[in-house]
């Protein structure tokens, strides 16, 4: 057979049986329906050698579910966002849904066209981590009954569940850590300013700050995106500094990749003529020329928890849009800070 079927009626057609006895046999009812061991035997028989696929969307308007989810994500180039989205891939497979992911650009335009194109497939709930900009949209969406999960760029005004990482304790450690070696000139190299964990990542450094009594200087505050470009551009102007600060926080893993880059370009060495601490730990972090101390964020985890909740409302119908859960971040100390209370490199 060369032909291949996804329409139950061509199939029973095919068969000379009614619609309802091919149904049957294919989703597990001959028995309960008794329906002979030949003709349950001709129907399997015939699915195999027609390659019968049924239409999904088709049987998800009849059983008012699809079996596949959406992932919008913004930028999957991202290794911060590639392993979210293997880790939902993963967990949603496992439970027997498929899912479609989509890359919005960080543009919100694109974002919003999305999640009209995801709702047009008829998919049973929503992942988003937004691009940080606006979230009315979302909330629309949202009160119109369609599951929907959001993942590290959030806000605290909108009440929908929301898996995150505590940006600002992360912020707050990596700063606090960079202090307590004798770092007092501190710059930090920041992602898109109004998105909801740039701000908390600047909020927990700015605290650090003041809580050690260190003069918070708006020069060192730079940055306009979480991409490598915007790590490189600010570095090459934060090193040809009259006095140039002791050390970079890099509030994403690009952002740190620009710093390097930027670094070696100029002929200086980290951390011997400037130390970096990053957010955001990547399986290449450990394998730098200077192993890199990082902020960890537990990815896989927010990609479990999000699909977790999404399921208990689609499969449960237990949708709690008060939850809100911000995962502990943990400080990962390596060689790229330098110690300036002794002549050793920490």
């Amino acid at each position: 057979m060369n032909k291949s079927v996804n329409d139950i009626r061509e199939l029973a057609r095919l068969l000379d049986l009614s619609i309802t006895t091919v149904s049957r046999v294919l989703n597990g009812k001959a028995e309960k329906y008794r329906i002979s061991v030949e003709t349950t035997e001709r129907v399997r028989q015939a699915a195999k050698d027609y390659n019968y696929s049924p239409n999904r969307i088709a049987r998800g308007l009849k059983l008012d579910r699809t079996d596949t989810i959406g992932l919008i994500i913004p930028d999957i180039s991202n290794p911060f966002f590639a392993d979210i989205a293997q880790s939902i891939e993963k967990e949603a497979r496992a439970k027997g849904f498929s899912l479609i992911l989509c890359d919005s650009g960080d543009d919100l335009n694109v974002e919003k066209d999305l999640i009209s194109l995801l709702r047009s497939h008829k998919v049973d709930g929503i992942i988003i981590a937004p691009v940080g900009t606006g979230f009315e949209h979302i909330v629309e969406v949202s009160n119109t009954r369609l599951p929907l999960v959001i993942i590290d760029r959030c806000s605290p005004e909108i009440h929908l569940p929301t898996i995150t990482s505590d940006n600002y304790q992360g912020g707050y450690d990596a700063t606090a850590y960079l202090i307590s070696l004798g770092h007092k000139k501190i710059a930090c190299i920041q992602g898109m300013p109004e998105s909801y964990p740039n701000k908390e990542r600047l909020r927990g450094y700015i605290d650090a700050c003041r809580d050690n009594n260190i003069i918070i200087d708006d020069d060192l505050i730079v940055g306009d995106s979480f991409v490598m470009e915007n790590g490189y551009r600010q570095t090459r102007i934060i090193l040809s500094m009259e006095d140039p600060p002791t050390a970079i926080f890099a509030f994403s893993n690009l952002i740190s990749l620009g710093v390097i880059k930027a670094t070696n370009e100029t002929g200086l060495k980290i951390p011997d003529d400037i130390s970096l601490i990053s957010f955001d730990e990547q399986p290449y972090s450990a394998y730098l020329g200077t192993p890199m101390t990082t902020v960890s964020q537990k990815k896989s985890e927010i990609g479990q928890i999000a699909i977790d909740v999404l399921l208990k409302f689609i499969l449960k119908k237990e949708y709690r849009k008060g939850v809100y859960m911000k995962l502990k971040t943990d400080l990962i100390i390596r060689d790229s800070v330098k110690s300036l209370k002794t002549s050793d490199s920490k």
